[in-house]
């Protein structure tokens, strides 16, 4: 039996890519992440990961990267507990069950409203302390969110989806709103472009958006708001 989830757009639907590679990666010998979690969802759901054609590397280097900013993410913590946490795109990752962040503090994962349900419904409440429906490129995104705390920002692989100038809007727009913090994007539009070519329904790639930012795959670029 299998849970009938939301239906995704080709975009939302590269969220499969890395949830697969994550889930691949557990079943190593010695994982590099050991996101269990990933492992259960793909299962449950009963995804067929091998019509993506995960290469052993692209596996490693997914868990590479999330591994990163894991602990990016948990220093931060650990310095400021009463901070305010962001995973932007954040998919079906786990990634507040890996780092566990102290109950100071408040993580939010962001996505599309579809993600969101698909979250609410494979993912228990650890996992995903406060979702945020919403669209990173919408203004108004972080509307409602705190902007006095300090704040440490994720994103895994979004920024290669996105615009030059979305970009641009989205950093300044963090800036605008916390008044410390730290900002760790990785992203690869080489990568981006493949994975949406993978889980393109239908069989019909979708067009790569434009010309989108990219960074050194595994080298998160970070940086400090404010």
């Amino acid at each position: 039996m299998t849970t009938a989830l939301p239906a995704l757009t080709p975009l939302q639907n590269t969220l499969w890519l890395t949830l697969c590679g994550r889930a691949l990666d557990n079943r190593l010998p010695h994982p590099v992440l050991g996101d269990r979690m990933a492992d259960e969802i793909v299962r449950e759901v009963g995804y067929d990961y091998g019509r993506l054609r995960i290469p052993s590397s692209s596996a490693l280097y997914i868990a590479h990267r999330a591994r990163k900013l894991d602990e990016i993410a948990q220093r931060f913590l650990t310095r400021h507990p009463g901070a305010i946490g962001l995973d932007l795109g954040a998919g079906l990752d786990s990634r507040a069950l890996r780092i566990a962040p102290p109950p100071t503090a408040e993580w939010h994962d962001v996505d599309f409203p579809e993600v969101v349900e698909a979250r609410r419904q494979l993912l228990p409440d650890g996992a995903r302390p406060h979702d945020l429906a919403a669209d990173v490129t919408d203004p108004a995104c972080l509307d409602g969110l705190p902007s006095h705390r300090t704040a440490v920002i994720v994103a895994d692989g979004l920024i290669a989806f996105l615009f030059l100038e979305e970009l641009i809007a989205l950093v300044n727009r963090l800036v605008g709103h916390f008044p410390t913090g730290e900002i760790a994007f990785n992203g690869y539009s080489r990568f981006a472009a493949w994975a949406q070519k993978r889980v393109a329904v239908g069989g019909t790639s979708p067009a790569s958006p434009g010309s989108p930012a990219s960074t050194t795959p595994g080298s998160p670029n970070t940086g400090t708001p404010g």
